[in-house]
């Protein structure tokens, strides 16, 4: 049971998303489920699997896991302590109304999925940018119409990779389908790739099934100059995309911090999407100065 919890848990956050886990720490006396017992549940309409023993217990677990899912919006984790008696007493023990006497432990934990990083274009910047997502453990995926642009050399640890003409790779997504990646980058060594990647990519997210399940569409994001966009916006319009959804196209990516190598954009690429996942605003300082 534990293995296909943990299992379950995994592929959920692979989708992105947000699961909560709980498992039994340690019990005393008479008691529904064992020390080790898990269940989890997701964001994908409170889908869930496992047990921590059922009854009474599992009924009040599973509803602070379905609060959770709607509260809690990063990483996060609290221990409970159940008295299976209606007149359990004592520091910090919940009372349930039940008759098996017990008294049990169970951790909750709030996991959040991790960025996956779709970096389209793998010249300089796409490579550094591919290594900074690894050191910090994040997946990303790579598609360049250059083969040696997405090479296995190039992007050893990409979790998918392509070379495919932009048409052909986009006529297999949905968007549902993107919903896999955090975020989609437009990095290419070509306006007119870029270009086309991000008319195909809006026209996906521009129907009423592109977020399925509560998951969220990519971000996408675009390199470049505020002229370079402002021709992108006007070729979107023209293909009768809406305002609403271009005003979520982040041009230039980064946060402005004088960036000018590839390897410097990369930092400040990483640290914009990492402000946006963690709900952190950039312009406030967490170094404290005495």
């Amino acid at each position: 049971m534990t293995a296909h919890v943990l299992q379950w848990v995994l592929s959920e956050l692979a989708h992105r998303r947000k699961v909560v886990m709980a498992t039994v720490l340690n019990t005393a006396g008479s008691v529904p489920g064992k020390t080790g017992a898990r269940l989890a549940m997701s964001s994908s309409d409170a889908a869930w699997t496992g047990t921590v023993g059922g009854a009474g217990l599992e009924h009040r677990v599973l509803e602070r896991c379905r609060r959770l899912l709607l509260e809690a919006e990063q990483p996060f984790a609290e221990v409970v302590t159940y008295g299976l008696n209606k007149g359990a007493k004592g520091y910090e023990v919940t009372p349930l109304d039940s008759l098996c006497g017990g008294r049990v432990s169970i951790a909750i934990e709030v996991m959040i999925p991790m960025p996956h990083v779709h970096i389209m274009g793998g010249g300089h910047c796409g490579e550094a940018l591919a290594s900074t997502l690894h050191g910090l453990g994040w997946a990303y995926s790579i598609h360049d119409t250059r083969d040696t642009y997405a090479s296995i050399e190039k992007y050893p640890h990409a979790v998918e990779r392509s070379s495919a003409p932009i048409a052909k790779l986009l006529g297999g997504e949905s968007g549902p389908s993107l919903s896999r990646f955090s975020d989609v980058l437009l990095l290419g060594h070509d306006w007119a790739e870029d270009q086309e990647r991000l008319l195909g990519l809006l026209h996906l997210l521009n129907t009423p099934d592109a977020v399925l399940d509560g998951v969220s569409a990519p971000r996408l994001g675009v390199i470049g100059s505020r002229s370079k966009w402002q021709a992108f916006e006007s070729a979107c319009r023209d293909e009768g995309l809406p305002q609403s959804l271009l005003d979520q196209v982040i041009c230039p990516i980064g946060l402005n911090i004088g960036a000018q190598s590839p390897e410097e954009i990369a930092v400040a690429v990483v640290a914009q999407i990492m402000s946006l996942h963690k709900g952190v605003d950039p312009k406030g300082s967490t170094w404290r100065q005495d």
